[in-house]
């Protein structure tokens, strides 16, 4: 079995900041008992309490088996891909070992499908609309 290098400190510390979050900002989302000092000394922590990351998970839209199981590989991978062409998360269908972001995207295009359904029950609204003031 392959020794994974996972630091689940390290990670929030990546997603938050592909995510062009502040350690401030984190802090506030968090609550009144947190701060930037707070959220520095988190990012160094290999281990992080499951109730903390269940909170960071909420706050940064990633799914928590992201933040326990992405390894240092992945990571570097998926930095390079995010960054490669400046568009945010672009490349990682190219990473297909890792499934917690998988699960982000999948939720990501379930959503865009729900926009277009309602675009689309909107638009046949308005042409029952406009037929029936023409009447």
């Amino acid at each position: 079995m392959q020794n994974k290098k996972i630091h689940q400190g390290r990670n929030i510390k990546r997603f938050r900041e592909m995510l062009g979050m502040k350690q401030e900002a984190l802090a506030f989302d968090l609550g009144e008992d947190w701060n930037q000092k707070k959220i520095s000394l988190l990012e160094q922590k290999e281990t992080v309490e499951e109730d903390i990351l269940e909170k960071i998970s909420h706050i940064l839209k990633v799914p928590v088996e992201a933040i326990e199981n992405m390894d240092e590989e992945q990571a570097i991978n998926i930095i390079a891909n995010t960054f490669d062409n400046g568009a945010i998360l672009n490349g990682i269908n190219y990473n297909p070992s890792f499934h917690p972001i998988d699960k982000v995207l999948q939720l990501h295009e379930e959503k865009i499908a729900l926009y277009e359904r309602m675009l689309k029950e909107k638009d046949e609204m308005m042409a029952k609309l406009e037929q029936f003031i023409q009447k």
